[in-house]
């Protein structure tokens, strides 16, 4: 379908009723200029929180698959109910409009509750619907199992939802409305003269968003192998927002850091003594795989009388349960198992700093000018991550900030 667009608004972009009818507003203006748009909608507010406190109370003592395919159901609720008042605002203002859930939608995924991932859009009702409405909403952040239940893709889904439909859908672009103006080089509720930036590519993008930028990592992953065209707006205010595309044209002289991500929530766990032999890693890290928990920087020591150590970090939330598992798959003694709560993440991020020498040292010496201690260390291609106290975060964004960008 020509001159489709998707748009997403976050949960900061639709907290009350009146922010529903200014959304509503600036949707219908929005038909000026394409013929045919699709909503994603998140929950209002902090209404996921709400329903996240209300079924962990049941969860802590029961992580049965029935009472996790329950609390799916429960936290689904929130999105649909944004779509049906966001649909009835709309109509209010004579647009052509229905909602739908993401079982409706046709949004397939597999089984993992809480964190499924999306495998498959048919696209059929949507394009059906349009034929005869100018707009289509969907509840984000959900999806249908090919058993028929409803899932949740995680925390932040909805950027996950817009993205993927956009891609289904052959749209033109897909629009994130949120409640800054775009993507900074770095958080400005920590550092005060962050730059808004223009251009980004995908993988400069993707590495933000997993350290802790305004996107859902997986989000980016779809546009980037669909080559979906992305632009992260404020809802409010008018500004051109931050685009992003599969290549920006920089040359090799130049300041390799785009951005100085942050993230806090970070724990880490240590696993001493245990065999130093083929297949440890798989046994620690496959059954955590299958739980849905997902792990970050890892690293071994090196090993002394067949025994080593491994040290890895992952979300505060999957702490306890991680620990559980480990001492249920008899993979160390509980007196070997070490944990560290209250870390977080800062990176330097941008095309190229592998291959200009200078960017890891500059960052260390920074860091220790600034008396900041850092627990552990990770790379990738366009990547230096550090892990440290989280009581270190703003310092260290700003120190950082203040050498690289």
């Amino acid at each position: 379908m020509t001159n489709l667009i998707v748009q997403k608004y976050g949960g900061s972009s639709l907290g009350t009723l009146d922010q529903i009818k200014f959304v509503a507003k600036k949707i219908k203006k929005s038909l000026e200029d394409s013929s045919k748009i699709v909503i994603v909608v998140s929950a209002m507010g902090s209404t996921t929180d709400e329903l996240v406190e209300l079924g962990e109370s049941f969860l802590k003592d029961n992580n049965e698959i029935e009472n996790l395919r329950d609390f799916d159901q429960l936290l689904s609720t929130g999105e649909i109910i944004s779509a049906s008042l966001m649909s009835m605002a709309l109509r209010k203002i004579n647009v052509n409009v229905i909602s739908l859930t993401g079982q409706k939608a046709g949004i397939f995924t597999d089984d993992l509750h809480g964190s499924a991932r999306i495998s498959s859009i048919d696209e059929k009702v949507i394009l059906s619907e349009l034929k005869n409405r100018d707009v289509v909403i969907v509840a984000g952040f959900q999806g249908v199992s090919e058993f028929g239940e409803v899932t949740t893709l995680g925390r932040g889904g909805s950027d996950t939802t817009a993205v993927a439909l956009s891609s289904a859908l052959n749209a033109i672009r897909c629009e994130i409305y949120t409640d800054v103006k775009g993507i900074y080089t770095a958080d400005p509720r920590l550092v005060s003269d962050s730059k808004l930036i223009s251009d980004i590519s995908y993988d400069e993008m993707l590495e933000m968003a997993s350290l802790g930028a305004k996107m859902h990592p997986r989000s980016i992953e779809i546009a980037s192998i669909n080559n979906v065209e992305m632009i992260i707006k404020h809802t409010k205010y008018e500004s051109e927002g931050t685009k992003l595309s599969k290549n920006n044209i920089k040359m090799e002289i130049r300041n390799a850091v785009t951005g100085i991500p942050t993230s806090k929530g970070v724990s880490k766990i240590t696993i001493n003594n245990i065999d130093d032999k083929p297949g440890i890693a798989s046994s620690i890290f496959l059954p955590l795989s299958k739980m849905g928990i997902s792990v970050d920087v890892i690293v071994q020591t090196a090993g002394n009388d067949g025994k080593t150590n491994l040290s890895f970090t992952l979300d505060d939330k999957d702490l306890d349960s991680c620990v559980n598992e480990l001492i249920k798959n008899n993979v160390s003694k509980k007196d070997f198992i070490r944990t560290q709560s209250g870390l977080g993440k800062v990176s330097i991020v941008g095309t190229g700093i592998q291959n200009q020498p200078g960017y890891a040292s500059r960052m260390f010496e920074t860091l220790s000018k600034n008396n900041i201690n850092i627990e552990m260390i990770t790379t990738s291609e366009i990547r230096i991550t550090c892990i440290v106290k989280s009581d270190d975060l703003e310092s260290a964004a700003k120190s950082l900030h203040k050498e690289f960008i």
